[in-house]
């Protein structure tokens, strides 16, 4: 399958701590590039999402943002543990105690302490778990939609490919018509001069023309393109690089076409070869 590196996906999920947000955007980069953006309480769980995105994807430049937001009107419910909390009030009574006149201490003191008191609010590990879940589902919705659009743009691609494959025959068929013609007004200007000329002599010069505006090659070779084109879209895969290579060669043989011309039909057929290379490469600027 054809992937394009231009999609979003975004998912949303009820937590106690709030609702958790997942959005990801790709676009068309010539690497595999990531970025994120995440809150504090997930920020461990970069390596682990950057590991997915990369086994999953193989070029573009994707972009993970994470937000928690609380819950409107809701707040922390908090439990004190009281046998922690009996055990921390001893140990402060026999240091004040040792110390003699020792300062008292604070209930805000005491609720710093580590341990005192712990969250009703699900766990930061429950959070993280339901995070690479989203995670997950969103990446999943991204390569569909990458995979939708890919699917568009090999359609676009193969449209293409028929038309510049059509001008192809088209200009193999004119190619005798045409060598004719050239040879025939070149053999009417000397008559028209009544210039004697060496008979031998003259069939090399008209050979030696024939050779230098033959197109025959660039042809063959604009054929072997167009058939390479169309056998990596049909393999699939990461193949943005290699079709990008395709339009630069396809993009020469045209060039070349068009400087060999000798009529006016084919130096329009050229020009029209061009702007469907051109087509192309524009949408294969986005397959991954």
């Amino acid at each position: 399958m054809i992937h394009s590196m231009t999609a979003f996906a975004r998912e949303q999920a009820h937590t106690p701590q709030g609702e958790l947000i997942v959005e990801l955007r790709s676009v068309n980069h010539r690497y595999f590039d990531c970025s994120f953006r995440i809150p504090d309480a997930l920020r461990a769980l970069e390596p682990r999402l950057r590991e997915k995105l990369s086994a999953t994807l193989a070029r573009g430049k994707v972009e993970c943002l994470m937000r928690l937001q609380a819950h409107a009107g809701e707040s922390s419910s908090l439990a004190v543990d009281e046998a922690r909390l009996d055990d921390l009030l001893g140990a402060a009574r026999l240091v004040a105690e040792r110390l003699g006149e020792a300062a008292p201490v604070s209930p805000m003191e005491i609720l710093q302490f580590p341990g005192i008191y712990t969250s009703l609010e699900q766990s930061e590990e429950a959070l993280q778990d339901t995070a690479v879940a989203l995670f997950a589902h969103a990446l999943e919705n991204l390569q569909a939609s990458r995979r939708r659009e890919g699917d568009n743009l090999a359609a676009l691609i193969d449209e293409r490919l028929v038309a510049v494959e059509e001008l192809v025959r088209i200009a193999r068929t004119l190619l005798p018509e045409l060598m004719q013609a050239q040879r025939d007004r070149i053999t009417a200007r000397i008559t028209e001069l009544g210039t004697e000329v060496d008979e031998g002599r003259l069939e090399q010069e008209l050979v030696y023309m024939a050779q230098k505006t033959d197109v025959d090659e660039e042809l063959d070779r604009l054929s072997s393109h167009a058939a390479e084109v169309r056998r990596a879209l049909g393999k699939g895969g990461p193949c943005g690089r290699r079709l990008d290579f395709l339009m630069q060669e396809l993009n020469r043989e045209a060039n070349t076409l068009s400087s060999k011309s000798q009529s006016v039909r084919t130096t329009l057929d050229a020009v029209e070869l061009k702007v469907l290379i051109e087509q192309m490469r524009e949408q294969i600027q986005n397959i991954e």
